[in-house]
């Protein structure tokens, strides 16, 4: 009687790979820090904002403690408040929104486009009114969304730009790196993030000096000197030890950016023929943070492969339209069926640096068992 072997799990995601990579850099590097006391802000800090902003293109980068803190920043520093609308894709993460609730601002939720799941700008056009102030692209799953788009129609109606790029760093458009077209771009350092930190953190981009220097009081408390507070700030300040984790894997995100172009494309021709819809770069540079996939079986697919130990995520199966927390901003004849559609059919498959081709190839093979 011969027993079965079973395989080794395919996780989601494994962050463990890019420890490995600095980890001999990182530790000394630790002591000092600890030895210095540099929690919060400092040193690490700087270095890090000095290097992102010249790998991103621009003149000023101001590190915070989470990507939710750098939208509500960003929010207030385009001088939106109370009265204000602001349009916002309704397929996103709810971080994407929370900022403009912070403010005091209303959401207005616009469909996506049905290929790249970022804003439908069709229907932002439906939804504009007098009260518009600004518009926040979604370069999502690291697809950027169509930038010159977005600026002509912003431009047309007098619209500050926020380009939430959680999800796209590296990503470029028309040859500038997402986050660097509009007024100011908006990143999270989550651990899973193309980035990640060793915690929460994040940053906003701006090519405007006098903004910069109103996100960096509101950072830290509204001070313009240390014990004034000339307007309500906050404590968004970045931890020195995410500075310093952020500025060595700075360095390898070139490198692991191009594992995830070749994984997708592994994914992209183990997968053709099959009854799936697949990403594909549409507007400029898709940077895989997620590969998403669309069947109609998503849930019956997810079950096979975790029944042959395979993981998987699902991004985002409850879109904004339909969260209870926002329901007073959908109104009774508003429909999102794209949103809908990514909601209810996308399913994400394993997507990280240091995935091995075999288990790329483990992962096709199952899901071609599972449509024949």
């Amino acid at each position: 009687m011969t027993s079965q072997v079973t395989p080794a799990r395919v996780p989601f995601v494994d962050l463990a790979p890019q420890w490995r990579l600095i980890e001999e850099g990182v530790r000394p590097e630790l002591t000092r820090l600890f030895e210095s006391s540099s929690y919060c802000l400092g040193p690490w800090v700087d270095g890090f904002e000095t290097e992102i902003a010249a790998y991103l293109g621009v003149p000023h980068a101001i590190g915070v403690n989470s990507g939710t803190s750098a939208l509500h920043l960003a929010v207030l520093a385009a001088g939106i408040g109370p009265g204000d609308e602001v349009l916002v894709p309704a397929q996103t993460f709810i971080a994407t929104v929370w900022g403009v609730l912070y403010a005091g601002a209303r959401p207005v939720l616009c469909d996506v486009d049905s290929m790249t799941a970022c804003i439908d700008l069709a229907e932002a056009e439906r939804r504009v009114t007098p009260r518009t102030k600004a518009i926040i692209p979604v370069h999502l799953f690291g697809q950027p969304a169509d930038m010159a788009a977005v600026l002509a129609f912003a431009k047309r109606h007098n619209l500050a730009v926020i380009e939430d790029c959680a999800q796209a760093i590296a990503a470029r458009f028309d040859g500038k790196r997402v986050g660097s077209i509009g007024l100011m771009g908006c990143y999270s350092f989550y651990p899973g993030k193309n980035l990640g930190c060793a915690g929460e953190g994040g940053l906003v981009i701006t090519h405007d000096a006098t903004i910069a220097a109103r996100l960096r009081r509101l950072r830290n408390h509204g001070q313009s000197e240390r014990y004034r507070q000339d307007e309500v700030g906050y404590n968004y300040r970045m931890e020195g030890i995410q500075g310093l984790i952020l500025s060595h894997k700075l360095r390898h995100i070139d490198a692991w950016t191009a594992r995830r172009k070749e994984i997708a494309a592994r994914y992209a021709e183990g997968l053709a023929g099959l009854p799936l819809g697949i990403p594909a770069a549409t507007n400029g540079d898709h940077v895989y943070h997620l590969y998403v996939v669309l069947t109609e079986k998503r849930d019956a697919l997810r079950a096979h492969l975790e029944d042959k130990a395979i993981d998987t995520g699902l991004h985002y199966p409850i879109p904004l339209n339909r969260q209870p927390c926002l329901a007073k901003y959908v109104g009774p004849d508003d429909r999102y069926p794209n949103a809908d559609r990514f909601a209810d059919h996308g399913l994400s498959l394993p997507m990280f640096y240091g995935l091995e081709d075999s288990q790329v190839d483990r992962v096709i093979a199952e899901m071609h068992v599972f449509f024949s």
